[in-house]
């Protein structure tokens, strides 16, 4: 591992993404400080196509993936050295011989990692590659859950459903291998597997399929717990453990009163409704969790004072129509929440979380303990220009 300027370590990334006779596969993802590029994730590879070999980019927004195809030689560099130019935190590069992985610090300086391979890798040049799934559609938990019919395959009206799943995995496996690379989450072992908790698990469509992806796809011990409030999900997905052999626990109560054996490493927290994400993050600071990842759902309670309150001049108008009150709260909430777990002592990334289809929330909050708190007083200064109270402050005391 060195550290480098990041022009130099660029240089090297661009000197694998334009090997076309040694790259596999590259992926940018990420942002750096203060800056967010404007994809959430780019893919590269070379293909051959019949007018001559072209690198492929792939580019990820929210909902869906944009490919274009540049010509090798001129029209390839142009697309390199523009995505190089994007503000990405992170870069990693596959050839037949290595792995590149050039990490961007809050200084600006470029973090290199250069791991040899055991073998050689091939790439494959196909133009019509099968999208590569994290969780195929005929892994055993989508017919479980009933996303899957007989034979394997999505059933046409819960693809929606399946994407969200897709989604989220790819940001939990990009957050967990960074934790655990940077010692934020320890790595697990079969006697001390990672302990992973979802709050207002529901039906545990993402909490059965991110213990699957993690405990099959990437080989990590989980222990799972799920806590709903409903009983009827708490008997739902005990049969489905069962049915599928996990060893988990699923507990029917609240949020605030679930009690644990031993504090969680990862603390699932998606679409629980309203102050449920609160109580949730709430629990997650208490527990001290090395990770949390929460997509909120309904912002009532902020939207139902912000009614009532006197808006700061001159911001009336954000909070005058109905629609625009709505959206602010939405806005708000999320801004306050971040805000309260960075001063307990978490790095923070809200980024945007494909739509599910019970709900058009598409926000996601990323928290990583570092154990070191931030407070500029802007909460403070935002609680007392609004006139309300959060939940999650009260939680927090």
């Amino acid at each position: 591992m060195s550290t480098l300027a990041l022009e130099e370590g660029l240089a090297r990334v661009r000197a694998d993404l334009l090997a076309d006779d040694r790259l596999v596969r590259a992926v940018a993802s990420g942002r750096r400080k203060a800056a967010v590029p404007p994809w959430r994730r780019v893919e590269l590879r070379w293909v051959d196509l019949k007018a001559g070999r072209h690198l492929q980019v792939v580019r990820y927004d929210a909902t869906q993936a944009h490919t274009a195809n540049h010509v090798h030689g001129d029209a390839a560099a142009r697309a390199v050295d523009e995505l190089l130019a994007e503000p990405f935190g992170n870069w990693t590069v596959e050839t037949a011989e290595q792995q590149l992985s050039l990490r961007v610090t809050k200084k600006g300086s470029a973090v290199v990692h250069v791991a040899a391979r055991s073998g050689e890798l091939p790439a494959d040049r196909s133009h019509d590659r099968a999208k590569e799934r994290l969780l195929p559609e005929d892994d055993p938990v989508f017919a479980a859950l009933g996303l899957a019919d007989a034979h394997g395959r999505i059933k046409p009206s819960r693809m929606a459903k399946y994407r969200q799943v897709e989604d989220f995995l790819r940001i939990l496996d990009r957050s967990v291998t960074e934790a655990i690379a940077k010692s934020r989450l320890r790595r697990p072992t079969p006697e001390e597997p990672l302990r992973v908790v979802d709050l207002g698990c529901g039906n545990g469509y993402l909490t059965f399929a991110a213990q699957r992806y993690l405990s099959e796809r990437r080989g990590l011990p989980v222990r799972l717990t799920g806590v709903d409030v409903k009983e009827q999900s708490r008997d739902h997905n005990a049969a489905v453990a069962r049915e599928l052999g996990i060893d988990a626990t699923f507990v029917a109560g609240t949020i605030g009163a679930a009690e644990l054996e031993q504090a969680p490493d990862v603390v699932l927290a998606l679409h629980a409704c309203d102050t449920a994400t609160d109580d949730a993050l709430a629990r997650a600071v208490d527990w001290g969790a090395p990770l949390v990842l929460a997509a909120p759902c309904c912002h009532h309670d902020i939207a139902a004072q912000l009614r009532s309150a006197e808006p700061p001049a001159p911001y009336a108008s954000l909070v005058r129509d109905g629609i625009l009150r709505e959206r602010f709260a939405d806005t708000l909430t999320d801004t306050l929440r971040a805000l309260l777990l960075r001063r307990a002592g978490y790095r923070v990334d809200v980024m945007e979380f494909v739509d599910s289809q019970h709900t058009p929330r598409n926000t996601l909050l990323r928290a990583v303990r570092t154990g070191t708190g931030s407070d500029d007083g802007e909460y403070d200064a935002l609680v007392a220009a609004w006139g309300i109270r959060p939940r999650l402050g009260e939680l927090l005391g």
